[in-house]
């Protein structure tokens, strides 16, 4: 075959196939937000490395990293259509919606992607799809598949050591770095079968036994725990997709364990909810300086299924199995992750906004730049510190 014969057959259907991949990426939905931009004061760093935790303005941070489940290592996430079921073996770390680093926050709303527009240099966010183990792409990303919060323990182990393995990226000593935990769904799946084992004291003491392991050992840390999703928002989605029913009875079976109401059901969620709160007001993680932990509640009272104009379930919001969230998912819930952060404690929306699309991504407050936490809610003005 000569080459200009090659040339003529091979080139045109590269182009073809070129052509196809594009209009298959770009038929992937999602949600981003061009052009966003805050007041250039609430965009500086700190003058001075801060020195507390409640001074921490969002460009100070120079990590960040994830721990948690399926949902966090992006399980098909990148999915092109209700029917492609094989990207649920797929850990789509780059879209996450906390750690995700894939596209820009022009395209993708994540938390990663907008601390990038304070911080351009920050690290550790995942890229593109891997398992935990591959450090160029999770990077500080060390959620697993099928976690529960008994799993925490060894994975904020993991992440820990990832942090020692890689001084030439993370100085753990003076970094400041962010540390997101999301966790639960896994666990309330199985509850119905093991209920002593998945107890709401279990839930709460397993997380703080992995938060001990980060404060023991990663000084300038916050810790931010997105709260656990009422799971009886999948009943309501299989009642409208008979598609969701069929594939929550293998991937939730107490979900689909109609011996529980969902009155009941929703109860023990609540009861977890409340283990992850307890975290935060006992005060535990609080003696220092140099390390605390915030929850951010916009789940906790979020208790129906994301609905179309027409009364159907949006299942766009979730992948093929819809129980993960699909990238378009991913992004709206980073959105109420990020105004969620910028919430003062005991004013933050309790109820997530997946449905409005031209909801704004808020910025910080220019009177109390920092990321809010107990103690700078209560009263900032004491933590205030000149920026750059």
């Amino acid at each position: 075959l000569s080459f200009s014969l090659f040339a003529t057959i091979f080139f045109p259907m590269r182009r073809l196939l070129l052509s196809f991949l594009l209009i298959t990426v770009s038929a992937v939905k999602d949600y981003g937000i061009p052009g966003w931009k805050c007041d250039p004061q609430v965009m500086k760093k700190s003058a001075s490395i801060p020195q507390s935790v409640h001074s921490l303005r969002y460009a100070d941070i120079k990590i960040v990293a994830a721990i948690g489940d399926s949902i966090t290592a992006g399980n098909g996430a990148g999915a092109t259509s209700e029917n492609d079921t094989l990207a649920l073996s797929v850990q789509y770390r780059g879209l996450t919606f906390s750690a995700g680093g894939d596209l820009d926050l022009d395209q993708h709303v994540t938390l990663a992607n907008i601390l990038k527009k304070f911080n351009p240099d920050i690290f550790g966010f995942s890229i593109k799809t891997g398992s935990a183990n591959v450090w160029a792409n999770a990077q500080l990303n060390a959620a697993i598949p099928g976690a529960r919060a008994v799993n925490l323990t060894s994975q904020a182990i993991d992440l820990v050591q990832r942090f020692k393995d890689h001084p030439d990226k993370v100085d753990i000593v003076n970094d400041w770095k962010l540390v997101h935990i999301f966790i639960g769904g896994n666990d309330i799946c199985a509850w119905c079968a093991h209920p002593e084992d998945e107890s709401a004291d279990l839930f709460g003491q397993r997380i703080g036994d992995a938060i001990q392991i980060l404060k023991d050992n990663l000084p300038r840390t916050i810790v931010v725990i997105t709260g656990m999703l009422d799971i009886t928002v999948l009943r309501e989605m299989d009642a409208k997709s008979s598609r969701c029913d069929v594939m929550h009875r293998t991937e939730c079976a107490c979900e689909q364990n109609q011996k529980h109401s969902t009155d009941e059901l929703r109860g023990v969620c609540k009861e977890y909810m409340q283990k992850e709160d307890d975290l935060q007001a006992s005060g535990r993680f609080d003696t220092d300086d140099h390390f605390t932990i915030v929850i951010q509640p916009f789940f906790e009272d979020y208790d129906h299924a994301p609905l179309l104009p027409d009364g159907s379930a949006d299942i766009s919001l979730f992948a093929p199995d819809c129980f993960h969230f699909s990238q378009f998912g991913h992004a709206l819930v980073g959105r109420n992750l990020w105004n969620n952060l910028l919430q003062p404690v005991g004013s933050k929306s309790m109820v997530a906004d997946l449905t409005n699309l031209d909801a704004p991504l808020n910025c910080p407050d220019t009177s109390c730049p920092f990321i809010r936490t107990t103690k700078n809610s209560v009263n900032c003005t004491q933590f205030m510190t000149p920026s750059m």
